[in-house]
C-alpha cells in the first residue's frame, strides 16, 4: 500500500520540496515576493521546516508564512523559525471548546491556545482569522475581539464562503462583514480604516481608535473583491490554480515529470493568470462550487 500523508493523499502524488521550491524560483523571477503555506493543515507534512528553511533561501521571497489550525505550532515554532518563516496566520473560531468541538469536530482547543501563546512570545508577524458562521459562533466575536486586543494581535473575520467539504453551506448561515463590523463597533468604538492599505490583500482593514490591535473583514460573499486579486495557487498535487472558486486546474506537476524548462513552468503559470475570472460568481443563480474543498485548495 502506497504511504499517505494525514489520509488524504499517497506521497507519490505530493509535489516534492525540491519541485516547489524550483517554481517558486521561476515565479520569484517573475515579481512574486509572498509565499504562503496553507492547506489543510501545513504542519502535517512530514519535515515542514526543511521547506521553509528551502524557500527562504531563494532571494526573491521577502515574506514567508504560514496558516495553520494551530494545534500543533506549539511543539513545531522553534523550528519554524529558525528556518526563515515570518508571518503565521492562527484559525480561532471560538473561545469555547463545545463550540471549538462543533465547528472542528475534534478536541483541542487548549492545543491551539498553547500554539497561540508561542507564537506571540515568538519574532513572527502573528494574525487570527475567524470564520463566523450564524447559529454557530457569532456570539463568539466580541470574545475573540477582545483575546485578540489583549494579545496585541490583529484579527480578521471571514465571511462563510460555499466550499466547505460536506457542501453544507448555505448562504443563510453568511454574516457579512458589515455586519460584524457593527456588533464590534457596538462594544469597541467607531473603527477607523488602517493607515496602511494594500489593494492586493482580501482583507478590508481598521484600526481601534485606542490604538490597541486591529481588525479586519474578508467578505468574498458581500463584497467581492475579485478585481483587485493577484494571488495564484499551487496544490500540495501540483496543479496551479487561479481561483478558489474556479474547476479549472493547470497540471504543473505532470509538465515537470516530462521535462518542462523554466521558461514552460512560466509559460504555464501565465496561462493559469491570463484565465483568471473577471469575478468568482457566488452570486450567479448558475454559480456552482469547485469539486474540490478548501482544505484541498489552499486559502
Amino acid at each position: 500500500m502506497p504511504e499517505k500523508v494525514h489520509g488524504f493523499l499517497p506521497t507519490e502524488r505530493l509535489l516534492d520540496f525540491e519541485s516547489i521550491v524550483r517554481i517558486v524560483s521561476v515565479l520569484g523571477r517573475a515579481g512574486i515576493e509572498k509565499v504562503r503555506l496553507t492547506g489543510g493543515e501545513p504542519l502535517m507534512r512530514p519535515d515542514l521546516p526543511r521547506l521553509v528553511a528551502m524557500l527562504s533561501r531563494i532571494g526573491t521571497v521577502r515574506q514567508l508564512a504560514m496558516t495553520t489550525n494551530g494545534m500543533m505550532l506549539d511543539e513545531s515554532i522553534d523550528a519554524l523559525v529558525a528556518s526563515g518563516l515570518t508571518h503565521v496566520n492562527i484559525s480561532l473560531d471560538t473561545l469555547r471548546e463545545p463550540v471549538f468541538q462543533q465547528i472542528s469536530r475534534r478536541d483541542g482547543l487548549d492545543r491551539v491556545l498553547r500554539g497561540i501563546t508561542a507564537a506571540v512570545q515568538s519574532p513572527l508577524h502573528v494574525r487570527f482569522n475567524a470564520l463566523v458562521l450564524r447559529g454557530i459562533n457569532l456570539d463568539d466575536v466580541i470574545p475573540l475581539v477582545r483575546f485578540a486586543r489583549d494579545q496585541g494581535v490583529v484579527i480578521r473575520f471571514i465571511e462563510f464562503m460555499p466550499l466547505d467539504a460536506d457542501r453544507a453551506w448555505s448562504e443563510s448561515q453568511v454574516v457579512s462583514g458589515q455586519e460584524l463590523r457593527r456588533i464590534v463597533e457596538q462594544e469597541f468604538g467607531a473603527l477607523r480604516p488602517s493607515s496602511s492599505i494594500d489593494v492586493s490583500q482580501p482583507s478590508r482593514d481598521f484600526q481601534f481608535v485606542d490604538g490597541i490591535g486591529g481588525i479586519g473583514f474578508i467578505d468574498p460573499v458581500s463584497q467581492p473583491f475579485c478585481k483587485d486579486c493577484n494571488r495564484l495557487r499551487l496544490t500540495a498535487d501540483g496543479k496551479f490554480r487561479n481561483c478558489l472558486f474556479g474547476r479549472e486546474e493547470w497540471d504543473i506537476r505532470g509538465a515537470m515529470k516530462m521535462g518542462a524548462s523554466d521558461a514552460e513552468i512560466y509559460r504555464i503559470a501565465s496561462d493559469c493568470v491570463r484565465a483568471k475570472f473577471a469575478s468568482h460568481g457566488i452570486s450567479d443563480s448558475g454559480f456552482s462550487p469547485p469539486e474540490r474543498a478548501m482544505y484541498q485548495i489552499g486559502g
